[in-house]
């Protein structure tokens, strides 16, 4: 997948958060980086795990119609306090705010690009 449609899919998958009210979205350009294991993170949290599944199942929504990709893995629906959708290219981390406080993944990869997205009110 080049970067056109890496970039089309972290915009579907901003899309699928914001159907459901997902917030503080950060995307991590991870291009750049030599051990890259992905080309983007997106990164962005649910209030309740109920939020954190209907943000997933957005994402998986709005990403298959659109570009007619499936995530080859979705870890984490059991207890749903941080899912993980591996595009391959894109990698989704759905958290409960306590839990992305203690992981940070944001600060692991420091070196790369972040954008914050606004939260849509």
């Amino acid at each position: 997948m080049g970067n056109d449609e890496a970039e089309l899919l972290v915009a579907k998958v901003v899309e699928g958060i914001q159907e459901k009210k997902g917030k503080n979205i950060v995307t991590v350009d991870l291009r750049a980086l030599p051990s890259g294991i992905c080309q983007f993170f997106v990164i962005c949290e649910g209030n309740t795990p109920t939020q954190v599944s209907a943000i997933s199942d957005s994402v998986w929504e709005y990403v298959r119609k659109e570009t007619k990709e499936k995530p080859y893995i979705v870890d984490g629906e059991r207890n749903a306090e941080w899912i993980a959708m591996d595009y391959g290219t894109v990698i989704v981390h759905i958290f409960l705010p306590e839990r992305r406080a203690y992981y940070n993944l944001e600060h692991l990869w420091a070196d790369a690009k972040l954008n914050r997205i606004p939260d849509l009110d």
